[in-house]
């Protein structure tokens, strides 16, 4: 199954006051028309399925900030919702309801899910959708966000004619079509785009010159020629009237299930479709209800009868101000008060005006799946799933209203509730689909109101109660610590599975305790280390991190805390050890306590926790001697892993088949440990990861999630990691993101931890692999791969400080009770130097051997992965065959994996091994081999054109095609038999070079104040401007043996010694290589440290070091 691409263009256009801006051209990949209508942007990554059919979007062409959309296709449109057998299984509703859709990257028919029916392409075929790719996706989004709400048309390409070579941008032909917009700048985006100074330059067609006598002077070329279509506001008509249902309906619930009125029938609730996701029906119809869908101009006081027990007001699209029977309907039944009544998000709106308030348009709206609410009862955050551009003005709400919810970023109202009737509404919605399932409850809290008013009717006078407790109460049970002094624990020397990531996180622990004014201890004996400079803590004891010398340092110190999470699995055990003598020494430990340390540590107490909760975790048994762990397997059954406890980077585990492999296994891990758990394998499974985040008052997030490249069987330490997940549906990756916060907060982790997941690719079984209740390996690539400070914040959660109450470093007006969105994939490969050692095996398996680990950043998964290949070694050129491989045996290595296992996938594409072949030796997802397959087959091409093309007249279109795949300049040359320079020049020539794209935390729905950067050649702007100047510091690049963390503090000392002379200064943190990458353990490149402020430090890249960049 190859990528297929499409060849129709399609141009995309914006209106800017009375211009018409031509934004780009790109690819069509949707159905073959035009089509106008609002444009907006969604920051959701997973979940585009539920939003193509989220009959909020009516009328709108819908951007997606996420640069990868398709990959996981679209599920059957014939497969119906177990309960409800008249709606589909898997949509909001029956068809797509968005205009039109513009996305950077469409995977096209090379898509990967156990559930998918199509491609994502032929679903909008089908739906007669338009839809274009090929986009800066983030450009448009910074555009919709400074000037609020645009109008948008997608103009399908119908036919050509012929221009002059060169014509100046945007200039209006003879036959008064407009040009594409060509760059004008050193730093040129695609020829299919305008740029002045980094931005895009806005061009009017009324105000373009024609260039008659231009024309007879030049050599012609062909240009697409667009079709033309009126600019259309949806948001002057009546969409609801679009998307209602055109008569009353009734739905279901099983009968085992359905909740039953004192007089026998069901009890009821009347639904006003203004625009209803199924989701929400699901919801009410699976808790019991049976549900009564009406029209939204049905007079339900009237027609829907005396025989029902709530009012239901669902989600749609459009202006409530023009709901005006709607809102009639709704007042009247608020005087009746015979019902509880519950509003989402259009809902909400039009039971506001109702109750006399009024409603505003938005500037760009919200729209995404991770924007916190504040309840003002309780005063807990959620994460919400948004789709809305108008809101409830609260400052027009009568006495008899007060808000509920508020949005923790921008403070518009998300919620309102009656003082004295059952009556309440949200903003957001609580149903998901896509997004997370945290405020699922209110369903709950509306059924609980509607069964307590039929048993008890004066419940109907008083106002709905909430879970959560008193916001006061709540704050008085965990009330800020202020500790005056803080001891911290270091990791120590370093080791496999335990190096530079534990100084960054010492590091930001550091940092956040002196920003509370608090005096810091370290302990921690490696020199070659940031957190033990000077200027960082005030103490540092070079003394090592066991028992014994902590136990002294605190009778000499006095220190009124500790933390034990931020110096690895050394400082945990020390923290373990010393449990008991804690109190006595008056020393208090931050953050999550040692019970639950010792929990998760434990094999079998952590298994029979997660029991407790129904979180399903591997069948296992735990062992103290190899005679238990024999007869443990007998229950177990073959194959099996071995696990040891308390144990680093996997140490001593292995996969089991037999019982000679069982017994060897059993003799190195009770080496290592004196318990060992024995559990099923899952080898061949999918790994993700989760890093979550709770603070003491229960707010919990999950801040990034990560994928394995590998299945299950290889140390994800060993593995190639990919952040966000690239192969997840909404409902696979929120299935995932529940349990990980329900474990969480069951375990009563404070601050920052890892969860691991092994999930079934065939189906959505799932088991848990273990949590690390602390910062880990993982910690320092999600905080990398987010630009959130992970460490910075565990350590100020440690402190009792709420996370709403903590403010995002990168946006400065946004709260740190969020979940980064990201708009760009990383991708993390590990280093290993296993040749410098004799007789060591090369093969890998669940103990881990790599020594350090590149991370690089990209709008695609094959730009991140070239990049991240050339940064582990500056010999490697990217994804390419390998001569040295050619003896091996392919099948071999592919079927058990050593550290060339890249190169050797790279030369069985280029051996011509299908994606299917190599996926049944390796179990690798075939959406990450279709991807590799795609650079093989793009390699293969690059080499066959040179028979007929030379590199200085490679067709552009094809040379910046390689350069958005990857592909550095000498990989090309030596695909076109040319030189690196050669090739560079060409390049430069054409016009072809990166732009500078932000990690923002926020897909540039916020301006971001950080200088956490990567370079791309999927793009048209930059997001920073180059007038500063300064002192660039190279660092060292990828850890290996004989260079370290030592470097890392070389580099930040160079820069904060500049910094101290008045010298702005760029931070480039390298290998000898060609492409972008980020070293994932260091401190140095920390977004939030305070030497990549943007007011003294300059800038950070993520960045090569190399003619091309350095100067």
């Amino acid at each position: 199954m190859a990528e297929q691409e499409t060849e129709s263009m399609m141009a995309l256009e914006v209106r800017d006051g009375d211009n018409t801006v031509r934004f780009c051209e790109g690819r069509s990949f949707g159905a073959h028309h035009t089509v106008a209508g609002e444009l907006v942007f969604q920051t959701g990554m997973v979940g585009y399925p539920e939003s193509l059919t989220d009959p909020s979007y009516r009328g709108q062409i819908l951007v997606i900030t996420f640069p990868l959309i398709g990959n996981y296709g679209v599920p059957s449109r014939e497969e119906r919702d177990p309960v409800l057998e008249e709606l589909p299984a898997h949509f909001e509703a029956a068809e797509i309801h968005i205009a039109g859709l513009i996305v950077a990257t469409y995977a096209g028919e090379a898509y990967s899910h156990h559930l998918a029916g199509s491609s994502l392409g032929k679903w909008l075929k089908e739906q007669n959708v338009p839809a274009i790719c090929g986009v800066d996706t983030r450009a448009l989004t910074k555009r919709i966000r400074d000037q609020g709400s645009l109008l948008g048309r997608l103009l399908m390409q119908n036919g050509t004619e012929q221009v002059p070579d060169g014509i100046p941008a945007g200039a209006v032909t003879p036959n008064g079509t407009m040009t594409p917009a060509y760059p004008q700048t050193p730093l040129m985006p695609p020829p299919n785009m305008h740029a002045v100074n980094g931005k895009l330059a806005v061009k009017s067609i009324n105000g373009a010159h024609g260039l008659n006598g231009y024309f007879s002077e030049k050599k012609m070329k062909e240009v697409p020629t667009y079709e033309e279509i009126d600019w259309y506001n949806p948001n002057v008509r009546n969409l609801v009237a679009d998307v209602s249902t055109s008569k009353p309906k009734i739905y279901s619930p099983s009968a085992s299930s359905a909740l039953k009125h004192p007089s026998g029938r069901p009890v009821r609730v009347v639904c006003v479709d203004v625009g209803l996701k199924y989701n929400q029906l699901r919801c009410l119809v699976n808790r019991g209800l049976e549900v009564e869908v009406v029209p939204w101009d049905y007079d339900f006081p009237k027609l829907a009868g005396k025989e029902y027990d709530g009012l239901f007001i669902s989600n749609g699209p459009g202006d409530p101000a023009m709901m005006a029977d709607t809102v009639k309907h709704i007042a009247t039944a608020m005087e009746e008060a015979r019902t509880p009544i519950f509003g989402i998000c259009l809902g909400h709106q039009l039971l506001a005006r109702a109750a006399g308030a009024d409603t505003l348009k938005m500037k760009f709206g919200n729209r995404g799946h991770n924007i916190p609410c504040t309840n003002l009862l309780s005063g807990k955050c959620y994460i919400t799933s948004q789709n809305h551009g108008y809101a409830v003005d609260a400052n027009t709400l009568s006495k008899d209203w007060e808000e509920l919810f508020v949005n923790a970023n921008d403070q518009s109202n998300e919620g309102i509730r009656h003082v004295s009737k059952p009556y309440f509404s949200v903003q957001f919605h609580p149903e998901s689909a896509p997004g997370p399932r945290d405020t699922e409850f209110l369903f709950d809290v509306f059924i609980k109101t509607i069964v307590d008013a039929i048993d008890d009717p004066e419940t109907l006078q008083k106002p709905v109660s909430f879970p959560g407790g008193d916001a006061a109460e709540n704050a008085a049970k965990n009330p800020r610590l202020h500790p005056k002094r803080v001891l911290v624990l270091g990791s120590g020397g370093l080791s496999i599975g335990q190096a530079g990531e534990f100084d960054y996180s010492g590091s930001q622990c550091i940092k956040a305790l002196k920003e509370e004014g608090i005096y810091t201890i370290l302990i921690n004996p490696n020199i070659a280390t940031i957190q033990t400079s000077k200027g960082l803590a005030d103490k540092v004891y070079f003394l090592p991190v066991n028992a014994e010398f902590v136990r002294k340092v605190i009778k000499h110190e006095r220190p009124d805390a500790i933390y034990v999470t931020f110096g690895g699995q050394t400082a945990l055990q020390v923290g373990i050890q010393l449990k008991d003598e804690f109190e006595d020494l008056g020393v208090k430990v931050l953050g999550t306590s040692v019970d639950t340390i010792i929990t998760t540590e434990d094999r079998e107490m952590f298994a029979r926790s997660m029991e407790s909760i129904g979180a399903p975790c591997a069948k296992s048994k735990s062992a103290n001697t190899v005679p238990e762990a024999l007869e443990a397997v007998e229950y177990i059954g073959y194959p099996v892993i071995i696990r040891a406890a308390y144990a680093l980077g996997g140490l001593g585990s292995g996969f089991a088949e037999n019982k000679e492999q069982l017994l060897d296994l059993c003799n190195k891990a009770f080496a290592a440990s004196p318990q060992i758990l024995i559990e099923r394998s899952m080898k061949g499974w999918k790994e993700i990861e989760y890093e979550v985040v709770r603070d003491a008052h229960d707010n919990c997030i999950t801040v990034c999630n990560m994928e394995n490249f590998d299945p299950l069987g290889i140390h994800t330490g060993d593995s190639v990691v990919v952040a966000p997940s690239q192969t997840l549906s909404d409902e696979d990756y929120n299935m995932l993101r529940s349990t990980a916060v329900r474990v969480i907060r069951h375990l009563g982790v404070v601050g920052e931890c890892n969860i691991q997941y092994a999930l079934n690719p065939d189906s959505r079984e799932y088991c848990i692999i273990e949590v690390n209740a602390r910062l880990s390996r993982s910690s320092a690539l999600a905080s990398k791969a987010t630009g959130y400070p992970l460490a910075f914040i565990a350590a100020k959660l440690g402190l009792n400080i709420p996370l709403n109450e903590i403010k995002n470093s990168v946006t400065k007006k946004t709260v740190a009770c969020f979940e980064p969105s990201l708009d760009y994939v990383v991708v993390k490969i590990p280093r290993w130097d296993l040749k410098k050692f004799t007789r060591v095996s090369t093969l890998l398996g669940s103990s881990m051997k790599s020594v350090g680990e590149v991370m690089a950043i990209g709008r695609t998964f094959e730009e991140a992965i070239q990049k991240a290949i050339r940064s582990v070694d500056p010999s490697n050129l990217g994804f390419n065959e390998t001569a040295a491989l050619m003896s091996i045996d392919l099948d071999t290595e592919l079927q058990t994996p050593s550290d060339q296992r890249m190169f050797a996938l790279a030369n069985a594409m280029h051996n011509g091994y299908s994606v299917d072949k190599i996926w049944q030796m390796t179990k690798i997802d075939k959406w990450f081999l279709y991807r590799l397959k795609g650079l093989s087959d793009f390699g293969h091409q690059m080499q066959g054109m040179m028979q007929k093309y030379h590199v200085d007249n490679v067709p552009h279109a094809t040379f910046r095609r390689a350069k958005e795949l990857g592909f550095s300049d000498r990989q090309l040359a030596l695909f076109w038999a040319s030189n690196e320079q050669h090739v560079r020049r060409a390049r430069l020539e054409a016009g072809i070079m990166p732009v500078v794209k932000q990690i923002d935390t926020v897909a540039a729905e916020f301006p971001a104040f950080t200088n956490y950067l990567y370079t791309t050649y999927n793009g048209v702007e930059h997001d920073v401007g180059f007038t500063d100047q300064g002192v660039m510091v190279l660092g060292s690049g990828v850890y290996r043996i004989g260079s370290s963390v030592e470097f890392d503090w070389c580099s930040v000392r160079a820069v904060r010694t500049l910094r101290e002379n008045g010298r702005k200064t760029v931070m480039v943190n390298v290998s000898r290589v060609f492409l972008f990458f980020y070293l994932v353990a260091t401190p140095s490149p920390d977004p939030d440290a305070a030497i990549c402020r943007r007011h003294g430090a300059g800038k950070h890249y993520c960045a090569a070091c190399n003619r091309k960049y350095s100067t």
